[in-house]
């Protein structure tokens, strides 16, 4: 099974500080094409993390002004991580019972990376899924 490491081994993440506006990370997000942002404070310790839905369930359909909103304050806070060292069915594991489709990957503090569902190739998912069926079947 692949390491997170090998699956995100280019990959340079949006980080944002929790200052940032909505409308910024939306423009940037939009600019990535990427569906999540990591959340950010001062001192660059990850304290959230910000996605496409929580723009949509948040901002949009509370009516909040997007420039005037911050992401600390629509932010999913305190996010699961992983390390680059866990494995690919980890993570579909843990998007997979949290039910969200973005994980922060964090070594040394610091965030390295992120990754959704979107970055897994067949075979990891193909386990997943038996996994999964085992498990239903033993209920």
């Amino acid at each position: 099974m692949r390491k997170l490491s090998d699956v995100t081994l280019d990959q340079d993440p949006l980080v944002l500080a929790d200052s940032t506006s909505v409308i910024e990370a939306c423009r940037r997000m939009s600019e990535r094409r990427c569906g999540s942002v990591a959340v950010v404070d001062e001192a660059g310790r990850l304290v959230g993390i910000f996605t496409g839905r929580d723009a949509v369930s948040r901002v949009l359909a509370s009516g909040r002004d997007a420039a005037a909103t911050r992401l600390g304050d629509v932010m999913t806070r305190d996010p699961l991580t992983l390390s680059p060292e866990q494995t690919a069915l980890d993570a579909l594991r843990l998007m997979w019972d949290g039910g969200f489709r973005h994980l922060p990957m964090v070594k040394g503090g610091r965030v390295v990376g992120v990754v959704s569902r979107g970055d897994f190739a067949g075979l990891e998912v193909d386990s997943h899924e038996r996994e999964r069926e085992l498990w239903e079947h033993m209920r």
